[in-house]
Formats: structure tokens, C-alpha cells, sequence
């Protein structure tokens, strides 16, 4: 489906520059735009479970997504049909600029590409709203888009070395290979990390820090020091032991020498 909107760029047979580039720009914006957004309503959500679910879900579509892209699997087509509701009004709305005529219908045609139905797509929105920030989701969606440029731009140019060797299916697999990895991964991280993810998770209560304690009100003057041992206390009973003994010998001393100058 992805292929087929940018295929549509060259109806009428232009393949003008800057129509496809104004194209371009508007899906990356438009994948930047609804990034910041679902990074702006999950960080709104003071829920630690929302957080930690949500890191679940980002994992299992990664995973899903790279089973699909390597045809092992194709159950992310169910997310595409529920998407479909969504894009309905929209490809309406696109329809209407459809041949490509000048950069500003490209740009309007390229807002649209966020709202279709593709599980990619999908994928990398959960898995950046896991950032629970508007700036940070915003910023992983503009280097997805980004990352989708060689593909997506072959496809509006008519590269068709290019394209051939994106169908590898080599090619294919090593990015399935990577998705579903990362989905592994970022399971993992959460299954393992839950406890931490629970301390750091908004509306979570913060771990104690000893440091910033206020120790003054804790009445140490009412506390009983009678009991308390301390290290020097055999130190200081043979001190006092020793001191009758000196002072004996000390009056002995004395009159030891009194003796002799009588």
C-alpha cells in the first residue's frame, strides 16, 4: 500500500524534483507531527502500568512487524484493516490531489502518508511513544522517516536498479532479522526491568534518598546513651585503673627521697 501512494507521484509521467521532495518532506513532517503527539499523550498518562504496557506493545509489533516483512507471518494485516477506518476520509481527501501538478500538492499529499494503514508505521509510532516525551517521539519519527527515504524515494523516482535491490530478499530478511531482535530486545528490557521501570514511570513514587534527609528533628537529646557501647570504653577503665597505682608511686618516690636528704 506505502508503494502504491508513492508510485502515484508519477502519474501523468513527472518525475519532477521538487514535487518530489516537497513530497517527501510532508510524510516525514507528518510522521514527526503524530510522533510528538502520542509522546505528548502517553507522558500525560501518570500510570506506571500504561508505562510499563506499553514498552510490551512496542516489542510484540516490532517483532509482528519483522514477521511480516520476511513473509514468515502476516497477522499485522489485522492492524492495517482496523487502520483502514481511519484513512478512509483522508484518501478521500488526497484523491482530490492526485496527478501531483506542483511542490504544494506534493507537500499536502505527503501530510496524508501518516494517517494510512501500515503496520510499519504503526510500529515505529508505539515504539516511540515508549519515550513517554513529545520531543524525544518526535525526533525518533523524524529519523524513521528518514530511514525510509532510500526505499520510498526509488519508488517515486523510478529507480529501478534501486528498487531491485531493496526486493532482495536478502535484504529483506536482514531487516526482518533486525526488527524482530529488537523486539526481543525491548521485551527483555521490560521483563527484566520492571521494578526500575516502576521507580522511573510517571506518577510513580520516587525511591527515598538519604542524602536529603532532615536529621534535625530527630531528638537525639531525648536518646539514652547509658546503654551505648562505645570502642573506647576498655580504654578509658584501664586509664582509670592505672591511676591509684601512680599515685602510690608517686608517694612512695616522694618519700623515698625525703629519707635521704634527712
Amino acid at each position: 500500500m506505502c508503494g502504491g501512494i508513492a508510485a502515484a507521484l508519477n502519474l501523468g509521467g513527472q518525475r519532477s524534483l521538487p514535487v518530489t521532495l516537497s513530497y517527501h518532506s510532508g510524510r516525514i513532517l507528518s510522521y514527526t507531527l503524530l510522533g510528538g503527539l502520542l509522546g505528548l499523550i502517553a507522558g500525560s498518562i501518570d500510570l506506571v502500568a500504561w508505562t510499563i504496557a506499553l514498552r510490551y506493545l512496542a516489542g510484540i509489533l516490532l517483532i509482528g512487524m519483522g514477521l511480516s516483512v520476511a513473509n514468515w507471518w502476516q497477522g499485522m494485516q489485522w492492524l492495517e484493516r482496523a487502520g483502514s477506518a481511519l484513512w478512509r476520509p483522508v484518501q478521500r481527501y488526497s484523491s482530490r490531489l492526485l496527478p501531483i501538478r506542483n511542490p504544494a500538492q506534493g507537500l499536502a499529499l505527503g501530510l496524508c502518508w501518516g494517517l494510512m494503514p501500515c503496520g510499519l508505521i504503526y510500529s515505529a509510532l508505539a515504539w516511540s511513544a515508549t519515550s513517554q516525551d513529545a520531543l524525544t517521539a518526535a525526533s525518533l519519527m523524524f529519523f524513521f522517516g528518514l530511514g525510509t527515504l532510500p526505499a520510498m524515494l526509488a519508488v517515486s523516482l523510478g529507480a529501478d536498479r534501486l528498487q531491485g535491490f531493496l526486493r532482495r530478499r536478502g535484504l529483506k530478511l536482514f531487516i526482518a532479522i533486525m526488527l524482530i531482535v529488537s523486539g526481543v530486545w525491548t521485551l527483555y528490557l521490560v521483563a527484566a526491568h520492571g521494578d526500575h521501570l516502576r521507580h522511573r514511570a510517571p506518577g510513580a513514587e520516587p525511591m527515598m534518598d538519604h542524602s536529603q534527609m532532615d536529621h534535625s528533628g530527630m531528638g537525639h537529646g531525648a536518646m539514652d546513651h547509658s546503654k551505648m557501647k562505645h570502642q573506647n570504653a576498655g580504654a578509658e577503665a584501664a586509664q582509670e585503673s592505672a591511676a591509684p597505682a601512680d599515685s602510690t608511686t608517686t608517694g612512695t618516690d616522694t618519700g623515698h627521697s625525703s629519707g635521704q636528704h634527712n
